[in-house]
């Protein structure tokens, strides 16, 4: 009976340390390639400059082949800055992991309140909802994640400065969570290589409903973000990915300015200077 519980004691041991090893291997790689990212060769893309007249902006790719960064205003890609509507990429993925969206198809009934954006005036699925950024979609399904599953994702992913503080339905939206661009084009590339805290469906659910467009041989995906108080735009965003060649470009571009800094305008920014870089 004591050889017993020796045995036995001596397996639990053994077992302890199999799955410390594993976290240990884990923790190592996921280190590794934070690392990796952050020490690739950068060079700056000053010749860009004129595509950021009016704006304190930055743009910074991600050249996955060439293991290479190109960056425009260095100083601008690491600043943090509220992600508006780039956010929905993870709220996205935790509605999903937490069972709160089933899929992409789960449809939320319009309230019948009347917004600004028609579009937004109606029925939405997650896929709807992400395509149109429809607001409303995405604060029903933070309310309903709730402040601790949220806050548990957020860390886990680790997100930006992870501060949702500023309440569950608006932590986002020009309030507590800040993100550089930076940061955002390292967390593009763990979801397309199916390395942060979500299963690979989930994943593969989300890069799908952020593809904007696929059509000659190139994949063209992004999430773009705006904010505005009454009207007035301050800050604007658009990250995405771009597939062409077999290679796969990650990036973000943020936009500063008293009016006029909107996602749509970001957006524009960044296809004129992918296709100044013969990329797009």
């Amino acid at each position: 009976m004591q050889y017993g519980k020796i045995i036995i004691l001596c397996l639990e041991e053994v077992l302890v340390l199999i799955l410390r090893r594993v976290c240990l291997v884990f923790c190592i790689v996921f280190l590794f390639s934070v690392h990796h990212l952050q020490a690739a060769p950068t060079q700056q893309l000053d010749k860009v400059a004129p595509f950021f007249t009016g704006f304190q902006g930055t743009f910074v790719l991600y050249d996955e082949k060439a293991d290479q960064y190109s960056i425009f205003n260095q100083v601008q890609s690491e600043k943090r800055l509220t992600p508006c509507s780039t956010f929905k990429i993870y709220n996205s993925l935790i509605a999903l992991e937490t069972g709160v969206a089933p899929d992409e198809n789960m449809v939320l009934p319009w309230d019948g309140q009347q917004r600004f954006l028609p579009i937004w005036n109606q029925d939405h699925t997650m896929a709807s909802g992400i395509k149109n950024s429809v607001v409303w979609y995405y604060q029903e399904i933070a309310s309903r994640i709730g402040p601790e599953r949220m806050q548990k994702y957020i860390d886990a992913i680790p997100y930006g400065n992870r501060d949702i503080s500023g309440g569950i339905t608006q932590f986002w939206l020009r309030s507590s969570l800040k993100i550089s661009a930076k940061e955002q084009v390292e967390l593009l590339r763990r979801l397309y290589h199916d390395q942060l805290p979500f299963s690979t469906a989930n994943m593969a659910i989300v890069r799908k409903i952020i593809i904007q467009s696929d059509e000659n041989d190139v994949v063209f995906s992004g999430k773009t973000g705006a904010g505005s108080v009454e009207g007035v735009y301050s800050v604007g965003w658009f990250v995405g990915v771009l597939e062409k060649d077999n290679r796969r470009y990650y990036f973000a571009t943020n936009l500063e300015a008293v009016d006029g800094a909107s996602g749509v305008k970001a957006r524009a920014i960044s296809t004129d200077i992918l296709k100044s870089l013969n990329i797009l």
